[in-house]
């Protein structure tokens, strides 16, 4: 039951403003731990946001110590109706070949005409043949009742054949039924038993030829299903468009700039790792900062710096290759430098970042990249993580001020009853004493 009164009938008094005001100062300590709760959820919102950065500078870092991150490779074509890309594993390589033949889907049409797709064909059952006519594929069996539509999907149906049908209206009113390979190339080609179907398509492979333009040279052919063809050059893939008599060449060269790029991104994750802890740190004066001087996370900072200029094993500086410190505290890096080391020694550049060796070889060389990974890791991990523990932390302090002031909620609910009763019981006591003062000087004035 809710008890409330706000102006005393008999006291005059305010009564409601009186409890708010009783409850307000008892409530001083839940207030105290409402601010209390509000900066822990901040802190531990701000261990997250910097410990998600460092995260991705793990994966960045990690990413650069695999072998195929140094192995980049671009592609080009002399020819713009041949297309190629190149793995990133690929190596370098060059071939010059002409474009004899593009692949075709082989096809065959009704040489029958219908009015309608809705009403029976009268087709008999179709033997499907080697595009020779050699061997049988298959038969669909049909019994002339089915309509152009039906007829196609029961040639959908037997997927073995590996064929598409479908009614096509070849002019206004005309109709027919059209028999394609479910793939181009050669192989797939086929014929249709009978004078109920022409060819009017064959399935034929696309052909380059390598070789054979002088006296002496031997030519030989590359052929593919499709227009596409793969590992003619390892981690390469070409694909050609038309048929092509002047030879073209397709060229597979290293792209020091590919490698380039991913340094530079894993840079741009340091500096972004930094610039998040300073941000949260920052101890000047007036700063409102959630992490305001906390040593434990401004000292990842210092120690990024410190893996990233230090000299490598028995190397030089990474100075060498491009990676400089600034008196900011971040992280340079020349791009031409880092290019200009790849193509002229190229091992040390690598050394430099992804260091050598293998894990426990007691010859190994901790890299740069390794380095970094590692004061990342040691504060982002989700188990052990010094920033994923303090968050953690901060986590179970917030669940604790909560109960508290809950706790506080029932406190101040119970104490609201009880004044509400006192003040009640005391209008009641003071009405009493009303009435019985007027019966008294009623009294008094009926003896006079």
């Amino acid at each position: 039951m809710t008890m409330s009164i706000n102006t005393g009938l008999v006291s005059g008094m305010d009564t409601g403003t009186m409890i708010t005001q009783l409850l307000q100062l008892e409530a001083r300590s839940q207030t105290a731990l409402k601010t209390r709760l509000s900066a822990t959820e901040t802190t531990a919102s701000a261990y997250r946001t910097v410990n998600s950065g460092l995260a991705a500078l793990t994966t960045s870092a990690e990413s650069l110590l695999k072998p195929e991150s140094w192995s980049s490779a671009a592609a080009s074509s002399t020819a713009p109706s041949v297309a190629v890309t190149a793995a990133s594993y690929a190596q370098p390589a060059s071939l010059t070949f002409t474009v004899d033949k593009v692949a075709t889907t082989a096809s065959s049409v009704s040489t029958g005409r219908w009015s309608s797709t809705t009403t029976a064909a009268g087709l008999g059952s179709l033997d499907i043949r080697s595009a020779d006519g050699t061997t049988s594929k298959g038969t669909v069996t049909l019994d002339g009742s089915e309509t152009l539509e039906e007829a196609a999907a029961k040639i959908n149906a037997q997927t073995a054949l590996g064929l598409k049908a479908s009614a096509v209206q070849v002019s206004p009113g005309q109709f027919a039924l059209q028999i394609t390979a479910a793939t181009s190339g050669k192989t797939a080609g086929f014929t249709v038993g009978g004078t109920e179907f022409s060819l009017n398509s064959t399935g034929q492979d696309a052909e380059l030829r390598v070789g054979g333009s002088g006296a002496g040279t031997t030519a030989y052919s590359i052929t593919s299903a499709t227009n596409t063809f793969e590992g003619v050059l390892p981690g390469t893939t070409f694909t050609v468009s038309k048929p092509e008599s002047t030879p073209v060449t397709v060229t597979v060269a290293a792209d020091p700039g590919a490698v380039t790029a991913k340094v530079s991104g894993f840079v741009d994750s340091i500096n972004k790792a930094i610039s998040t802890i300073k941000t949260y740190t920052d101890n000047q004066p007036g700063s409102k900062a959630a992490l305001r001087g906390e040593y434990a996370v401004t000292s990842i900072a210092g120690q990024l710096l410190a893996a990233v200029s230090e000299a490598v094993g028995e190397d030089r500086s990474p100075a060498e290759v491009g990676f400089q410190t600034t008196r900011e505290g971040l992280v340079t890096f020349d791009k031409e430098k880092f290019t200009a080391a790849l193509k002229s020694d190229p091992e040390l550049a690598q050394r430099l970042v992804a260091g050598s060796g293998a894990a426990g070889d007691p010859d190994a060389v901790t890299g740069l990249a390794a380095r970094v990974r590692d004061v990342a890791k040691a504060a982002s991990d989700a188990t052990t993580g010094s920033l994923t523990n303090m968050a953690t932390g901060q986590d179970s302090l917030a669940r604790d001020i909560k109960d508290r002031i809950a706790a506080w909620d029932l406190r101040l609910a119970a104490r609201k009853v009880a004044l509400t009763r006192q003040f009640t019981a005391m209008e009641t006591a003071l009405s009493s004493l009303t009435n019985q003062s007027n019966w008294l000087a009623g009294q008094l004035g009926s003896l006079s």
